[in-house]
C-alpha cells in the first residue's frame, strides 16, 4: 500500500533540492544557450537538466510509476501510477530573469490526479496536497478567496504564444473581465497562478493551449483547498483538454459565464 503522505513529503524535499539548483544556475545563466523547439516554445540545459534529476529522483521515490515529462527525457504512461512533470513551468521568465517560475509534479493512478506539488522557486513557496487532505503552503494550511463575487476578485490569465485563431475571442474575453473585476493579472506560469488560486491570492485563473505538466498539479491543489476546475464548457476535461478555469468556486459560474459567452 502506497502511504500518499509518505511520498509528498519525498516530492517536496526533492523538488526543494532541483529548486536549489535552478536558482543557482540563473545567477549566471548565458542568453545565447536558448534553444528553440518551435515558435516561442523556448528550452534551456537548465530545464533538461532539472526534469533528468526529477525523473531521477521520483523512480527512487516510487519506481513502479511511469512518466508523462514535459522534455521527453522519460516517457511511459501506461502505468498504473504516472508522474505528470514540468521542471521548470515559466521558462521564459527564468530566461529574462523574472524571478516568477516553478517545478510542478503531479502524481496519476489510473486517470485520477492523487498528489501535486508546485514549487515557486524565488519565493520559496511549496504548494502540496494529497487525495483527501487539506491544501499545504510549506507547513501552513492554505484555502481558496472567500471573495463571493467577480467584482471582488483578483483574476489571472495566460496569454497565448502561438495558435492565435481564437484571439478575438480571448480579447473579447479580457476585455469583459476588466469591467467587472478588481483586475487582471498574467504572471508567465501557469503552475504559479493555480497555486495562487488555491492559497487566495487570485479568485480564479483561464487560459487555452497549455499542456497537462502545465496544470495537473496546480489544478489539484486548488481542488484541495476548497477551489472548482473545470475545462471552458465547464466540464472535467482540463487535464489534456488544453483549456482550464480554475476558481474559489464561489465566483466560478460567473467567470465560466463570461468566459463562454465569448468562446463559443
Amino acid at each position: 500500500m502506497i502511504n500518499l503522505k509518505d511520498l509528498e513529503k519525498a516530492v517536496c524535499s526533492l523538488s526543494e533540492s532541483v529548486a536549489d539548483f535552478i536558482r543557482r544556475e540563473r545567477l549566471d545563466f548565458d542568453l545565447s544557450k536558448i534553444e528553440h523547439k518551435g515558435f516561442n516554445d523556448l528550452v534551456s540545459y537548465v530545464d533538461k537538466e532539472a526534469e533528468l534529476r526529477l525523473v531521477k529522483g521520483l523512480r527512487q521515490i516510487l519506481p513502479e510509476a511511469g512518466f508523462i515529462t514535459e522534455e521527453g527525457t522519460a516517457a511511459d504512461d501506461t502505468k498504473s501510477y504516472t508522474w505528470i512533470i514540468d521542471p521548470l513551468d515559466g521558462t521564459t521568465n527564468f530566461l529574462h530573469g523574472l524571478p516568477v517560475f516553478a517545478i510542478s509534479i503531479a502524481l496519476m493512478k489510473d486517470h485520477e490526479i492523487v498528489l501535486g506539488v508546485v514549487y515557486e522557486v524565488n519565493r520559496r513557496e511549496c504548494f502540496h496536497a494529497t487525495k483527501g487532505a487539506q491544501a499545504m503552503m510549506n507547513d501552513l494550511p492554505i484555502h481558496v478567496s472567500s471573495a463571493t463575487s467577480l467584482s471582488q476578485s483578483l483574476l489571472a490569465t495566460g496569454f497565448p504564444y502561438y495558435d492565435f485563431e481564437k484571439m478575438p475571442a480571448y480579447l473579447s474575453i479580457l476585455g469583459d473581465l476588466m469591467q467587472q473585476s478588481h483586475g487582471l493579472r498574467r504572471m508567465g506560469s501557469a503552475a504559479v497562478d493555480l497555486a495562487y488560486v488555491a492559497c487566495g491570492r487570485f479568485e480564479g485563473f483561464f487560459e487555452y493551449n497549455l499542456n497537462s505538466y502545465d496544470v495537473a498539479a496546480g489544478a489539484f491543489i486548488v481542488q484541495q483547498a476548497g477551489g472548482r476546475v473545470s475545462d471552458f464548457g465547464g466540464g472535467q476535461d482540463y487535464i489534456f483538454g488544453r483549456q482550464i478555469l480554475a476558481t474559489n468556486n464561489a465566483i466560478h459560474d460567473a467567470f465560466l459565464a463570461a468566459v463562454k459567452k465569448r468562446w463559443y
